[in-house]
């Protein structure tokens, strides 16, 4: 029964900011009514808006969100639900994304900045209106929600699963966990959604991706209680979802309970998470500052793909198939070679390297290379070895933040390799695959204070 509720809620509220003021759609969308897009299935806005109004100093500290707010919308979300009700694909629509807004006119000419400045500009209808023009796509509905909805939503459900296979600190949000699965409180859960400055993978898209585990995780944990109880449970469950949650005028209790009823109904490998191709990640423009530029080809083969009702796991349009696929960026990896030919063609590969062969032994230990790392460092192996394919791979616990290569006496191949960021963040994936891994350490490895004890249920 409460499936509903993470599905919408937690969609919603994985955001930073307060409840703002009931907002209608976009004119096209109301007389679209609640159907589905023109019988392409159910587009639904999801988002929360950054403002920190009607919070006190006391809530600002508890919740961690100090500082001042930009009455804009922090996370967006577009869940499209097919028109058989029996796929749900939900991509998230980074904040810094740079577009064109709605509404230009000939008195008002058009402008350009992040998506979340729309919200600022004009509230929902020109969110909603932005994200049309931008996408090719029809908006049925939207809802938005912020902090406390989030919390207390985590909360009323018994916490939520995060997951990490090394340690996360974030002193922005007040993260701060150890490696495994922990089952986290509201407050916590929030801290690990809006954590943008950790070591792994900073900025939006790492922080999206979690926002997607979070709500998987949670989707999957309630599935496995028979939460979803019927009809009746359910629209109990959206009036309690109404509490914390605003839609728009178009948008009624019948429309929410079908919705939620489709959701509850999905297999995993039914449900879609993604996050919006990126081609730049720091495109600098004067008075905007630091914005993301999507891919056109392939956010088009997304947009169109949901516009036509069609998967967009397994789409090579929307995910080119790399060659030689590496988990982690060359250029942030240091390595220390012991061959200068070897070491010379990893340079020329991208990875930052230091040649050691002076120090290399005079007769060289057989079989193919040997590639040493330390705990957390396994991404960066994984990608030294995609260029070494044979390379045997060994964990050393004494190491440093370098990978060690020692080059045996097999010849040896260099390949190139491809690094896309958009793989590691925000690839489309069905969410049996998306959910928490079992991780290296318990889950009791959390530091106190940082999760709250397991009630038992998975």
């Amino acid at each position: 029964m409460r499936r509903i509720a993470v599905a919408l809620t937690l969609l919603t509220a994985l955001s930073c900011g307060s409840f703002a003021g009931s907002q209608a759609v976009s004119a096209a969308s109301e007389s679209a009514g609640g159907g589905g897009g023109g019988g392409r299935g159910t587009n639904i806005l999801v988002f929360g808006i950054d403002s920190r109004a009607g919070l006190s100093a006391a809530e600002k500290r508890r919740l961690h969100v100090g500082g001042k707010g930009c009455n804009c919308t922090d996370v967006m979300m577009l869940v499209h639900l097919s028109r058989n009700r029996r796929r749900a694909s939900i991509v998230s629509i980074p904040r810094d994304s740079y577009v064109e807004y709605a509404g230009a006119t000939a008195t008002a000419p058009a402008r350009s900045g992040k998506i979340n400045g729309a919200y600022a500009l004009g509230g929902g209808p020109l969110t909603v209106a932005t994200v049309e023009k931008a996408t090719g796509l029809h908006i049925d509905h939207y809802l938005e929600t912020g902090f406390t909805g989030f919390e207390q939503t985590v909360d009323n459900l018994g916490g939520a699963t995060v997951c990490t296979d090394r340690p996360l600190k974030d002193e922005n949000s007040g993260l701060d966990i150890g490696a495994g699965r922990h089952l986290a409180d509201g407050n916590r859960a929030l801290r690990y959604v809006r954590a943008r400055h950790v070591d792994l993978r900073p900025g939006d898209l790492g922080r999206v991706r979690r926002q997607q585990r979070v709500v998987n995780d949670l989707l999957a944990r309630l599935t496995a209680e028979g939460a979803l109880a019927g009809p009746i449970s359910t629209a109990r469950t959206v009036r309690t979802l109404l509490k914390t949650v605003r839609t728009d005028e178009g948008t009624g209790l019948d429309d929410l309970v079908r919705i939620g009823w489709a959701l509850g109904r999905l297999r995993a490998d039914r449900t879609e998470f993604a996050t919006v191709p990126i081609r730049l990640f720091d495109h600098r423009v004067p008075g905007v500052g630091s914005t993301l530029v999507w891919d056109e080809a392939r956010s088009a083969a997304l947009w169109a793909a949901l516009g036509a009702d069609r998967p967009i796991t397994g789409d090579t349009r929307i995910q080119p198939v790399a060659e030689n696929p590496a988990p982690a960026d060359p250029a942030r990896i240091a390595v220390r070679v012991d061959d200068a030919e070897v070491a010379a063609a990893l340079r020329g590969n991208g990875f930052v390297v230091t040649d050691t062969s002076a120090n290399a032994p005079a007769v060289r230990p057989s079989g193919p290379p040997l590639i040493r790392y330390a705990t957390g460092q396994e991404d960066n192996a994984a990608t030294v070895a995609a260029a070494l394919p044979g390379s045997r791979l060994q964990a050393d616990p004494d190491l440093d933040a370098v990978v060690e290569v020692t080059v045996g006496a097999r010849p040896v191949q260099v390949k190139s390799v491809t690094y896309d960021r958009n793989v590691a963040d925000g690839a489309p994936v069905t969410a049996d695959r998306l959910r928490c891994a079992e991780a290296h350490a318990a889950a009791g490895a959390a530091r106190p204070g940082s999760a709250v004890e397991p009630s038992g249920r998975r």
